[in-house]
């Protein structure tokens, strides 16, 4: 953990640089879900940048997303990078995360059109999921994540449940060899969102990836459990450039997201569990 001193010293250095004006106060996020520590720099009491301070790796691969998506303006634009990538300094996007975000299908909209039709395809490797740590097929990538999920479930899926969801598995996996690569977010969740007046302003905390932009499109649809439906899921669904698929392989995708969705609420937010338990039943209905 940095101590209060080092954050000082590169307050500092920012200055020196001309990156900073020589009155910004450092205030300590404590309530973000990001890796890494992050500050808030603000000169008379209003926040102007992000400092984050993280892992060397992990500073390279935020900077190369953002830089990448330089020009989509739900990004916070790079500031300043420390050549030893021990930190990265980028602006901060007045709102809040999570809550008062208005309708699903209004702020899913402004991420397909903004975000998602923008995705660019990625060539540079064969491998796929995270940058920091690829697996060697998207098949691989979804069999993780079945795995991790199982046991957070515990005695709230019935094994019918989980022998439905194995096969779905089975069926997504099928079209592996059809799958583009792009660079995804990664982590396209309403607590990455911000949004302003009922209205999404910005996406933050990229953990780039790279994946079938279906991934971020159908993670970001089940990442809150409010309006899981499916009325919403293809409205949003047919303003999204993707190539046609079988609306039943579409379901299938979103019922798998949902499934990882669910172990990830019981781990981290309980409160939700029960609406997402109602979106389940439905989905399994559909």
């Amino acid at each position: 953990m940095l101590e209060k001193a080092d954050v000082n010293s590169i307050i500092n250095t920012l200055y020196e640089k001309g990156v900073i004006d020589n009155n910004v106060i450092a205030t300590n996020n404590k309530t973000g879900s990001t890796d890494g520590i992050v500050y808030f720099l603000s000169e008379r009491d209003e926040a102007n940048y992000v400092l984050k301070i993280d892992r060397p790796h992990q500073i390279a691969l935020t900077e190369q997303f953002l830089e990448t998506y330089q020009h989509l303006k739900l990004f916070p634009e790079i500031i300043f990078t420390d050549p030893a990538k021990a930190y990265i300094v980028y602006t901060y996007i007045t709102g809040t995360t999570h809550y008062n975000r208005g309708l699903k299908i209004n702020w899913l909209t402004i991420l397909v059109k903004e975000l998602f039709n923008n995705y660019e395809k990625y060539v540079q490797t064969d491998k796929w999921g995270r940058l920091g740590s690829p697996v060697q097929s998207w098949r691989e990538w979804n069999y993780r994540s079945l795995v991790d999920t199982r046991n957070d479930w515990g005695s709230l899926l019935s094994i019918e449940d989980y022998n439905r969801v194995e096969s779905i598995f089975e069926n997504i996996s099928k079209h592996e060899d059809q799958i583009v690569r792009y660079l995804l977010h990664g982590d396209t969740g309403v607590h990455n969102f911000v949004f302003y007046e009922r209205s999404l302003v910005g996406v933050i905390d990229p953990s780039p990836m790279i994946g079938p932009m279906l991934y971020d499109f159908t993670y970001a649809f089940c990442s809150s459990p409010d309006d899981l439906n499916l009325e919403t899921l293809m409205v949003a669904f047919d303003l999204l450039h993707h190539e046609p698929i079988e609306r039943s392989r579409l379901i299938e995708e979103v019922v798998f997201q949902l499934y990882c969705r669910i172990g990830i609420c019981i781990r981290h937010h309980p409160h939700d569990l029960e609406d997402y338990l109602k979106a389940w039943e439905y989905w399994k209905s559909v």
